[in-house]
């Protein structure tokens, strides 16, 4: 695991968490005291990653509002693909807000705008968080790539390409909203998640992320799958979940798979207040267990194949989304 500081100048932004009045029983039991030994156990009863997967698939999370675990999702999705032998390289592409180092306790030096000045190598601003769990600092470096010369944008993507024979999976953390360079990644991504709770305000923005895909034409033909957090129960997210189908469904024609819920869990606050990702901290926690059956269905072809969900659409790989991503600045 990666140490973590004792202190630290950098203040805590941490999401408002409102406790509802009914929180729901933990959805399994916790293994015991002893967190390292539950999470070995937890661990030592998944599935080998399978090797015909190993392409590099890009998945960018988005939501339509702020203040709905975003950021958390992301991070912690990426830790329980990890666990189950999946390699997956995180960006954080939030260009205003950017958290994703905070969750980890710590504080990069470098981002992606110091290998496109040569100031860099790739390899020099990736930073390992867990065995199998990689971050890449965005930061200016997004907003740059856009403008560089052809010759300096293949260049760099014959660095992505590389990065492609060492990562599974690439998930990257936007900004909330629709704005158009949120819109710029989740067209680039071969696959969107898109995280709502059941706040009204939530899903009447969660809706929003969807029409705005869906007047690009080509978003409207995007694989995007939903997922619930902060939920009361398994009842209330499926409501969530059905009422924001049927509406894109009815008025947009497209079709959104539901993975599942993350349900409010008091931890993940304790565990955000910790600079440290729930899944590390309460590797026995509710919202840990749901994440993983979450992460399963995302990139497991044989737990897809049992739900009855496909798996990511499309080919290509790490390079191919930033291509993409290019194409659409």
């Amino acid at each position: 695991m990666f140490p973590l500081p004792k202190n630290s100048e950098r203040t805590l932004p941490s999401e408002p968490l409102q406790e509802p009045s009914q929180v729901s029983r933990p959805l399994l039991e916790y293994f015991g005291n002893d967190q390292a030994a539950s999470l070995r156990q937890f661990v030592s009863e998944k599935p080998e990653f399978p090797e015909e997967v190993r392409r590099g698939r890009s998945l960018a999370i988005l939501s339509g509002k702020g203040g709905v675990g975003k950021t958390n999702i992301a991070v912690n999705l990426a830790l329980a693909a990890g666990q189950d032998g999946a390699r997956v390289a995180v960006l954080d592409a939030d260009l205003g807000l950017a958290n994703v180092d905070i969750l980890f306790g710590m504080m990069p030096r470098y981002n992606l705008s110091h290998v496109i000045t040569r100031e860099k190598s790739l390899e020099d601003i990736i930073v390992t968080v867990d065995e199998n769990v990689k971050i890449i600092p965005g930061g200016a470096g997004i907003q740059t790539l856009a403008e560089l010369d052809p010759s300096r944008r293949e260049e760099l993507f014959q660095k992505f390409a590389a990065l492609e024979r060492t990562e599974d999976f690439l998930l990257v953390d936007t900004a909330a909203g629709i704005y158009e360079s949120v819109l710029a990644f989740a067209l680039a991504a071969e696959t969107v998640l898109l995280v709502t709770t059941p706040e009204p305000t939530s899903i009447r923005d969660a809706y929003g992320v969807l029409k705005a895909l869906s007047r690009t034409g080509e978003g409207a033909k995007k694989d995007v799958r939903l997922l619930v957090n902060m939920a009361y129960n398994e009842e209330d997210a499926q409501s969530v979940a059905e009422r924001i189908q049927m509406a894109a469904n009815q008025f947009l024609e497209m079709t959104v798979p539901y993975v599942g819920y993350v349900p409010w869990d008091p931890n993940i606050r304790k565990a955000v207040q910790k600079r440290r990702p729930f899944y590390l901290s309460y590797p026995s926690t509710g919202a840990s267990k749901a994440l993983s059956s979450i992460a399963r269905r995302l990139f497991f072809p044989q737990e897809i194949q049992k739900e009855r969900v496909s798996s990511f659409s499309g080919a290509g790989g790490i390079r191919d989304f930033f291509l993409r991503l290019i194409k659409k600045g």
